[in-house]
């Protein structure tokens, strides 16, 4: 048994690792997200194979993918690593990148970016302390000046070349991919990540610079594609809603809408977690549709974020719609096949076994320490005033979990303050944390003093209706 727990153990702390790490990735890129789809919509409409072709507007195309974008990550990651000083070398040492290299420097600007801000943090440390009062501020800026241009030419000696080589064998070897034809086999470990909630370390931290690059060459790319198809989760929702039971039946109807509709992939990702083997239909799903988009050659302008229907319409060349749509059809329709004989399959009482019966099981294994901080959360109720619904990005099914709490807590008339945001951001005033029960490790480092509930369900969870009538 000790044996075992230590494994459970050690695989929970990889997964809480790798989540970190992707979430960090991510964390670059999302907060710039509506940057790169203003880039996407200029690029589809304007350029000469676009919507409506115009050689003068279409001159903002290069500039803002060439260096706009990339400062962008660079100064974001940098300020996740120290704060605004941190944010400004970023974008400086990002500039050294961008001007060393051919290409656009995203993958360049991830690295770059918050490494030049440890480095400036580390400086930051060390004087600490030992400046004397008036000249805080020269120090400071010059330390940021002379360290950041120093690591500026650095990069643009340095490390622009090398970032230039990786990225041109990446972007050689999804090209291989393409040509032989494998590529729907990445979706073998895409849908397992996804399911873990590694979507958006996945699909920007990964994915995105390769199909950018690829974009700004030909005006399209299928590797926008991969992680972002709705098709793949609206088959298995679609199967829980014809062929399931239970809680699970009566909310995939409403999780379809909001997943398709609204792109919020999240949304699915707890009905595959309660029932496992329905892996099986998302890489079948995902397997079908990238090969839908290979067959009929289709691609995206820039990324669908979120992954929407109707980003994937706003994205979609000029003449480039239908390929878009039947890779989608074909995902949607070989993940339902599949979820559907595999929901018919399980036994009887796998098949009730429904969200509200995951929950249980969930809290039945709590420690007793557990129960004992809830019991005094109970006798403190008076004392929560902020509670804070968290997920990986911050953006779309914690922002979606908020607005459901904060309407039953009105209801209620509970006066309590109920936010969302992602969980590298978690307030140290937060009361109460929210998350999703994969993602609970991550939440618990970062808000240690706050307690803590996990959910398996974003729509119709248990755990809100007791918060509200212990608050109430």
């Amino acid at each position: 048994m000790n044996t075992a727990a230590a494994q459970q153990s050690s695989s929970g702390g990889v997964r809480v690792a790798v989540q970190r790490f992707g979430r960090f990735l991510s964390g670059m890129v999302m907060p710039n997200m509506g940057a790169f789809i203003a880039w996407g919509l200029i690029t589809a409409l304007f350029i000469p194979t676009g919507w409506f072709p115009n050689e003068y507007l279409a001159k903002l195309v290069n500039p803002m993918i060439t260096y706009l974008l990339p400062i962008l990550i660079g100064y974001t990651g940098g300020q996740i690593i120290h704060g605004s000083r941190g944010g400004v070398i970023g974008a400086v040492v990002t500039m050294g990148v961008v001007v060393g290299a051919t290409i656009p420097m995203f993958l360049g600007a991830m690295i770059v970016g918050p490494a030049s801000a440890w480095v400036l943090k580390q400086f930051d440390k060390a004087v600490d302390g030992k400046i004397r009062s008036g000249f805080e501020m020269l120090v400071n800026n010059f330390s940021a000046g002379i360290i950041g241009g120093a690591l500026a030419l650095v990069a643009y000696t340095g490390v622009g070349p090398v970032v230039q080589v990786i990225s041109n064998t990446l972007a050689a070897g999804v090209q291989f991919l393409i040509n032989a034809g494998l590529l729907p086999l990445a979706n073998i470990l895409i849908e397992p990540g996804k399911v873990l909630f590694l979507n958006n370390a996945i699909n920007h931290g990964v994915l995105g610079p390769i199909a950018l690059d690829q974009s700004a060459k030909t005006g399209q790319s299928i590797i926008f594609m991969l992680e972002s198809n709705p098709g793949p989760g609206l088959g298995i929702l679609l199967a829980y809603w014809l062929v399931g039971r239970g809680t699970a039946k009566q909310s995939a109807p409403g999780a379809a809408v909001i997943h398709f509709f609204g792109g919020i992939h999240e949304i699915y990702f707890p009905y595959i977690l309660m029932n496992p083997r329905l892996i099986l239909a998302a890489i079948t799903g995902g397997v079908v549709g990238t090969f839908t988009f290979s067959l009929f050659q289709a691609g995206l302008v820039a990324t669908p974020s979120p992954g929407s229907i109707f980003a994937y319409i706003a994205m979609a060349p000029r003449g480039g719609l239908f390929p878009v749509l039947a890779g989608v059809l074909t995902a949607t329709v070989a993940s339902f096949l599949v979820a559907s004989l595999l929901l018919k399959m399980s036994r009887k009482a796998e098949q009730e076994g429904d969200l509200e019966q995951a929950a249980e099981k969930m809290k039945q294994m709590k420690n007793a320490g557990k129960a004992e901080a809830v019991a005094v959360a109970e006798n403190k109720k008076s004392e929560v005033n902020k509670i804070v619904f968290s997920c990986d990005a911050g953006m779309g099914s914690s922002a979606m979990g908020a607005s459901i709490l904060r309407k039953k807590m009105k209801e209620a008339g509970v006066e309590v303050t109920v936010i969302n945001t992602a969980i590298s951001e978690i307030p140290q005033d937060a009361d109460i944390v929210i998350t999703h029960k994969t993602l609970t490790d991550r939440a618990k480092v970062q808000a240690p003093n706050a307690e803590h509930i996990s959910i398996d369900n974003f729509l119709k969870s248990p755990e809100y209706e007791e918060l509200v009538k212990r608050l109430s």
